[in-house]
């Protein structure tokens, strides 16, 4: 069944090509276009393209549609094209003459937009889900080792002392402007773009301001030509937010599969935790966190494949646009899961302390000596040179007593700081506010 055809089928080979992955991606569309209609009916009704009696009939139907999608009991049935038909085949199965009613005033176009726009939000609300919870560990952990000195490096050069409350900080701190960037998706994401119809609007009267209210969308996308023009563009700057997040994520995986070598040891987990090899007995791979670093690389090239996807697409819709779901949806799994594993994780970690006891990391604390003696009113340009002759002359004695006080260093982490930017910009999401609205469209 496709909501489309008239009296001429499809090629069966074309239809194949045509169709591609859509029946299997778009289940998880279901709740999403269950949910828009709904909305669009109710509008239907309020501007007299729909009785009150066949309104009560339509919402009675797609109220239990929905239930079952949630359940996952909601399925495509085999040649149906796609869960837009599938919704209405099924209700028109159920309820009779007034499921083919529902569609009304709006195009396939515009359905997809509505759907993938709420699909988005709730995707974007598990990853803010997702995010705090590894958020909130890396800060406890923060706090838990603030004092617990470590070897901090640039270009792999040991350099100065750092700190496990440094590291753990600065990748919490990393997530918070991660989610501004989800946060500039999200409010992308959350424009209602229903009611433009094909692109170019429609001669019924319809109310996009009610849709818009029913379905807790903060605004319009007015215009209904930029309306389809927001198809690839919003995946393209979601797929932006995700992959901000991703770079957190697969930086501090490469800092865990470093910090595990033998070389540096400052960090293990349990055996459990780890993986063997088939042939080196004593081996305890770091597998988990090498595979979280190759997905979120691999998340991170998502927004250049959009963009090379929809970069020369003229205004109006292209059924190119079809592919983006076969590159974004497997995205948001793959990155939930990320950010499920690494919290997981990290509940297991354990810190090596006493690193820098060892002679190698001596010179660690070269700074800390020129620091002192510029305190004691030597000019720092003389501590310097000072400093490094010592060190040239085998001479240098370090000074470990490390007193570093300003914000956002190892003596003051900031975290409290830190946690009240990460709570704020969450409570920014107002996700309450559109649950609100979704629970009383279900009512």
């Amino acid at each position: 069944m496709k909501i489309w055809q008239k009296n001429t089928d499809v090629n069966a080979f074309v239809e194949a090509f045509t169709v591609g992955n859509d029946r299997i991606l778009d289940l998880q569309l279901a709740v999403a276009d269950i949910l828009g209609s709904l909305a669009h009916t109710r509008m239907l009704n309020s501007v007299g393209l729909l009785s009150n009696d066949d309104l009560a009939s339509v919402q009675r139907g797609l109220k239990e549609l929905y239930t079952e999608a949630v359940q996952g009991q909601f399925h495509i049935g085999e040649g149906v094209e796609d869960v837009h038909s599938q919704v209405e085949l099924l209700l028109t199965e159920r309820i009779g003459e007034a499921g083919k009613k529902i569609h009304s005033g709006r195009s396939r176009n515009d359905q997809v937009l509505v759907d993938l726009k709420l699909f988005f939000r709730m995707e974007i609300a598990e990853l803010v889900k997702r995010t705090t919870v590894l958020f909130n560990r890396l800060i406890q952990l923060s706090d838990a080792h603030q004092s617990v000195l470590m070897p901090g490096y640039t270009h792999l050069q040991i350099a100065m002392p750092s700190s496990f409350g440094l590291w753990f900080g600065a990748y919490a701190e990393s997530l918070v402007d991660d989610l501004e960037l989800l946060k500039a998706a999200w409010k992308v994401c959350n424009k209602n773009p229903l009611g433009s119809a094909a692109g170019y609007g429609s001669s019924f009267p319809l109310n996009r301001r009610m849709t818009t209210e029913l379905l807790g969308f903060d605004d319009l996308n007015y215009n209904v030509v930029y309306a389809q023009m927001g198809r690839g563009k919003t995946e393209r700057i979601l797929a932006q937010g995700m992959s901000a997040v991703a770079a957190t994520l697969a930086k501090f995986a490469m800092d865990v599969c470093l910090y595990m070598n033998q070389n540096f040891g400052f960090i293990s987990f349990p055996d459990h935790l780890t993986t063997g090899s088939s042939i080196m007995p004593h081996k305890k791979n770091p597998d988990v966190f090498e595979l979280v670093r190759a997905r979120c690389n691999k998340i991170q090239a998502l927004p250049n494949e959009i963009a090379l996807m929809t970069a020369n697409l003229p205004s109006g819709y292209h059924r190119d646009l079809q592919l983006l779901k076969e590159n974004l949806f497997p995205a948001f799994q793959s990155l939930h899961e990320c950010l499920e594993m690494t919290a997981f994780m990290l509940e297991h970690i354990r810190i090596k302390e006493n690193i820098l006891d060892d002679p190698k990391y001596d010179y660690l604390f070269s700074v800390e000596v020129v620091n002192d003696e510029v305190l004691k009113g030597v000019p720092f340009r003389e501590a310097y040179r000072n400093i490094g002759l010592a060190i040239e002359s085998g001479t240098f004695k370090p000074q470990k007593d490390v007193q570093h006080t300003h914000e956002g260093s190892i003596g003051n982490l900031c975290n409290a700081d830190i946690r009240q930017a990460f709570d704020r910009l969450v409570a920014a999401f107002d996700f309450e506010r559109v649950n609100k609205a979704l629970n009383k469209l279900l009512e």
